[in-house]
């Protein structure tokens, strides 16, 4: 689908609480095992995805881990072309300025070394930081690609105690901010996301319809987003898009049935 010239004014974001995943869906976090060995056999098949233009890409780890976790991903993505990096600012300890900030200086940094703006991969909460820091700074950032990232509702998680014991007393906990992390972001956005998620509800993990937004659902765990082949071939796909262009993702025809476009 290509993008619409004349699309209607958006209508103001309104906040709606979401309900956090059930506690059935905990013993399907086990698929990450699964994932792991899935990317490994596909992983010869997965370089034949699309090339990339050699822009910078940094990828921001989700709630308590650092660049350790985004390894896999960061290689597949440099293997596309791309200058690629993660955060570079230790364990993510929550939603703080530092952080946004943190993110905003490794983008400059990027953008001014490539001579691009800079596409942003964030997993968990650091797709929710990443929205935030290109709210921010748009100017920056060529597009958003988010993975498993509750921005239309934090709050809708089943890990609020470890949430209690590990963020940092430094979070930003206002309420009318929180309730507006959902709102459209000024660049191209993609949300990839699983309804059988079990850390976070899939309906906090999806962009509003509209625009230059998408939410492509596929079969995965919260844990094993980052090593999902599903996950790493709409990635590429998405990253891939020429400069200036964006269109809505479309699955070749043998993997139509494994994603779930919504847009």
């Amino acid at each position: 689908m290509s993008d619409i010239g004349h699309a209607p004014p958006e209508t103001p974001h309104k906040y709606r609480p979401i309900a956090p995943p059930r506690p059935t869906l905990w013993p399907l976090e086990m698929r990450v095992l699964g994932e792991g060995a899935a990317l490994a056999a596909a992983w010869p098949a997965l370089d034949r995805a699309p090339n990339g233009d050699g822009h910078g890409v940094i990828v921001v780890p989700g709630f308590s881990t650092d660049d350790n976790s985004t390894v896999p991903l960061r290689r597949y993505i440099r293997n596309r072309g791309y200058h690629t990096r993660g955060w570079r600012n230790g364990r993510n300890d929550g939603p703080t300025q530092a952080n946004l900030d943190a993110i905003v200086d490794n983008a400059k940094e990027l953008a001014d070394k490539t001579g691009e703006k800079v596409s942003l991969v964030g997993w968990s909460l650091g797709g929710v930081l990443v929205r935030e820091a290109t709210r921010q700074n748009p100017e920056l950032v060529r597009g958003v690609i988010t993975m498993g990232s509750p921005f239309q509702d934090v709050r809708a998680n089943s890990i609020s105690i470890m949430w209690n014991l590990l963020a940092s007393k430094d979070r930003i906990e206002d309420k009318e901010r929180t309730e507006a992390l959902g709102a459209p972001i000024p660049v191209p956005a993609t949300a990839i996301f699983s309804s059988t998620d079990a850390v976070v509800a899939g309906d906090a993990c999806r962009e509003r319809p509209g625009g230059k937004r998408e939410s492509i659902e596929v079969f995965a765990s919260h844990f094993g987003l980052g090593v999902n082949p599903l996950v790493y071939y709409a990635i590429a796909d998405r990253l891939a898009q020429k400069k200036g262009t964006w269109k809505h993702f479309e699955p070749p025809a043998l993997m139509k049935r494994l994603y779930e476009v919504h847009s």
